[in-house]
């Protein structure tokens, strides 16, 4: 039974959640494709060998593969699911309407933004949705509890205090709180807080702990050592309008957290091992199986968000690699040469097979079960 809850948790609703932000994306390229024009001949989730499909009107064939583990759709002219140039052929008048490297340069661009912008609008939409139907928890910043021998203790911090401001930020609800521990890591944070009808500052240094994950893996996270009051926690339902302006808020702090995470990581600040890969998405979603399906829905919108925000790096092989070999094209007034489009991309695909191999060791070096199998072999 264990067995097949793991399973469950583990593989299956990991699939499921990639196979719904997979289809929202390439869903983008195909409905903004065929807005201009473009001939879809293969909506694909999966890659390799077809499981079950079928052929609409349009002649589109819908399919699903034998492995789970993305999409593509190829359009008319394109020669694999890489979008590779077919071979070059004259075409017709009416295939050339037809074919997406026949559009211009807007359309293009247009069709190949369209899918990070379809994970974007599925994750604003959806956080909006959850926010109107199931509320959002907001936790007051008043702390309920100091931990001994925290950074906050440290620092004087007392059960009731209300944190009003870090380092000048303002601090409306706890996960205020929270975000920017997580984020300044190694930084003295200046602390201004409501003790009464008194109002203080005082300077706090986040200590980086280990902590034991899902899998067993340890990871480590800065913490500032206070507990919310649970009493002060309140789930607060948002008007449609309200709920959008709060998604819009949210997933600007998510894609700038993203970004802070990756410039530390760049700088050396933050540890690389914390990029993980297909692994370590798997026990996400496991995690958020146990917590239930609001859980699951947030996870998906959170894993939405980084596939379309991920695809807009300006790398070759990667929608934004294309959307910069557009942009070159337009100062130019002309393509870049073949050569130079094919140089681009091998060196763009080697950086994200590199990409993949050094999160999945990441995800495997992080297992209780590597550390059995070095002790065998020393």
């Amino acid at each position: 039974m264990d067995l097949l809850t793991g399973f469950w948790n583990y593989v299956v609703v990991f699939l499921i959640i990639l196979t719904v932000v997979v289809f929202v994306h390439e869903l983008g390229h195909y409905l903004v494709a065929r807005w201009n024009g473009v001939k879809i001949e293969v909506f694909s989730i999966g890659f390799g060998p077809e499981i079950f499909g079928r052929t609409d009107s349009s002649g589109t064939r819908w399919r699903v593969s034998a492995l789970p583990l993305g999409g593509y759709v190829r359009m008319f002219g394109d020669a694999d699911e890489s979008s590779t140039a077919a071979e070059d052929r004259p075409l017709s008048e009416a295939e050339k309407a037809q074919s997406f490297r026949h559009k211009r340069l807007g359309q293009r661009a247009a069709i190949v933004a369209a899918g990070p912008l379809a994970n974007f609008v599925f994750a604003i939409i959806g956080l909006a949705a959850m926010f109107t139907i199931l509320g959002q928890p907001v936790t007051q910043p008043v702390v309920g509890q100091v931990q001994p021998g925290s950074a906050a203790e440290a620092a004087g911090l007392r059960a009731g205090d209300r944190i009003t401001d870090i380092d000048g930020r303002p601090i409306d609800r706890f996960q205020d709180i929270q975000r920017i521990v997580r984020l300044d890591i190694g930084e003295k944070l200046a602390l201004g807080i409501e003790r009464g009808d008194r109002h203080l500052t005082v300077t706090a240094e986040p200590r980086v702990i280990e902590r034991k994950g899902m899998f067993g893996d340890m990871e480590k996270v800065p913490v500032l050592g206070v507990v919310a009051d649970p009493a002060s926690t309140r789930i607060v339902r948002y008007s449609p309008g309200g709920a959008l302006l709060e998604s819009l808020r949210q997933t600007e702090e998510m894609v700038t957290s993203t970004f802070v995470g990756i410039g530390q990581m760049i700088s050396g600040t933050r540890g690389s091992d914390e990029l993980g890969g297909p692994i370590r998405i798997a026990k996400g979603a496991g995690e958020a199986a146990q917590l239930g399906l609001p859980s699951v829905i947030f996870y998906t919108i959170l894993l939405s968000l980084n596939l379309g925000l991920i695809n807009l790096f300006p790398i070759p092989v990667l929608d934004g690699g294309h959307i910069l070999f557009y942009a070159i094209e337009a100062l130019l007034g002309r393509p870049l040469g073949e050569r130079a489009q094919e140089y681009g991309f091998r060196i763009g695909l080697f950086l994200v097979l590199a990409l993949m191999v050094f999160a999945t060791r990441n995800d495997i070096v992080s297992l209780p079960v590597w550390a059995m199998v070095k002790r065998l072999f020393s």
